[in-house]
């Protein structure tokens, strides 16, 4: 069976478009959003695939973190930098998706490297007997 499209998963989900940006915009007056949309324009013109991925950014960062600071405060303990103020400056002024992208890969770096399980060696195979190796000629030595 083909993927739904974002289209179906909107009207599946929230019926139209207005009501996801509604959602949207609910999650987001709680200090997650930065006000940096072009006047005239907003949400209402962003593609639903988008919108749906705004939203589950959103939610699980409200869901986890509740605000923006407690975001960044995440991120630097994951980096080990939570005395760096110029660092704190710089990740507040991020976005939100931005923000949580930082963090989910501050976690696997974190985690360290997979330590992949050693796979149970084939037991070996018999060989099979060889010819014995021919000697080899002495080669004659080149004149200098």
């Amino acid at each position: 069976m083909a993927a739904k499209t974002p289209l179906a998963i909107v009207k599946d989900k929230f019926g139209e478009k207005a009501k996801l940006v509604e959602a949207i915009e609910k999650l987001t007056n709680d200090g997650l959003w930065l006000a940096r949309s072009t006047e005239g324009k907003g949400l209402a013109h962003v593609s639903n695939a988008k919108l749906l991925r705004l939203h589950a950014t959103f939610s699980e960062v409200k869901e986890k973190f509740g605000t923006r600071e407690k975001l960044v405060d995440a991120v630097l303990d994951l980096e080990k930098r939570t005395k760096d103020t110029g660092l704190r400056q710089k990740l507040s002024e991020w976005p939100v998706p931005r923000l949580f992208d930082a963090y989910r890969s501050a976690k696997k770096r974190a985690a360290g490297p997979k330590t992949a399980s050693p796979k149970p060696r084939a037991e070996p195979r018999a060989k099979a007997a060889k010819a014995p190796a021919k000697a080899k000629t002495p080669t004659k030595a080149k004149k200098a």
